[in-house]
């Protein structure tokens, strides 16, 4: 990674925030976006002390003139961009029947799939000069259903399917598409959840001490980036979910619905 130019959504906390923090340590040149300006300017320090350059760009990814002006930006500070971490997300914590408003799961398909899509169309061109890389962070629920989480699995699902279709389109421009897919990570995000009530949950319903750290998945995440791979699936569980879901798809539902009871 050394001298890359790497933009990084959802760069002020939990992954996206590690994953700059390991990514300068190795030299990359970073552009970091999130809503958050304390949270961005906090980790664009520690970047820094790392020896890295990082841009710290406000950015709200459900608008696309913010997604455009993020690539602007990344491009006139650096000349080019050679990697695009989609990161950005949002989540919720509620049974559908019992969600009042429909703009939660507007607003989580906005951020987390559109979102991605935005940013991914302005910066595709600079891709395509550098033949660089594309990297989305989606999610075990990107590849199989979860109770209570219905927006954001639909959401990570449109996510998937977007980046696969892509990765075909791009297959002669040199532009490679890594697919990321978590378990649950301590991150701290699922405080911020959106309960029925479109208000944060504020207590996470996650084991968050007996769950992946954040280290390891920023870790493990970069190592895929690096390698160019297709997809990453994290945990033994998610690998061995995904086959069973060929030949039992019953049984991973109801391990999908004890994960959730459990909270791990």
């Amino acid at each position: 990674m050394k001298n890359s130019v790497v933009i990084i959504t959802g760069a002020s906390k939990g992954i996206g925030a590690e994953l700059a923090r390991q990514m300068a340590a190795k030299g990359a040149r970073l552009a970091l976006a999130a809503r958050d300006r304390e949270g961005l300017d906090r980790v664009a320090a520690e970047c820094a002390a790392l020896g890295a350059k990082a841009e710290a760009v406000v950015t709200d990814v459900s608008v696309e003139d913010d997604c455009r002006r993020l690539v602007e930006r990344t491009v006139a500070a650096y000349g080019r961009i050679d990697t695009l971490v989609n990161n950005a997300g949002a989540t919720m914590w509620a049974r559908f029947e019992d969600i009042g408003d429909m703009a939660i799961l507007e607003r989580i398909m906005k951020v987390n799939y559109l979102g991605a899509v935005y940013c991914t169309h302005h910066a595709l061109p600079h891709l395509k000069a550098s033949k660089g890389r594309l990297v989305g962070i989606a999610s075990l629920a990107g590849r199989t259903g979860v109770p209570t989480r219905t927006g954001y699995a639909a959401s990570k699902h449109a996510m998937m399917g977007f980046f696969d279709s892509l990765r075909i389109e791009l297959a002669d421009a040199g532009v490679t598409v890594t697919m990321v897919c978590p378990g649950f990570v301590s991150t701290g995000i699922r405080e911020n959840a959106t309960g029925p009530d479109g208000m944060p949950i504020q207590v996470s319903p996650v084991k968050e001490g007996e769950v992946m750290s954040v280290e390891e998945c920023a870790r493990m995440t970069l190592k895929a980036i690096e390698g160019r791979r297709r997809e990453l699936v994290m945990t033994a569980r998610g690998r061995i979910g995904l086959f069973l879901k060929l030949v039992a798809p019953g049984l991973v539902d109801r391990i999908a619905r004890r994960a959730i009871e459990t909270g791990r």
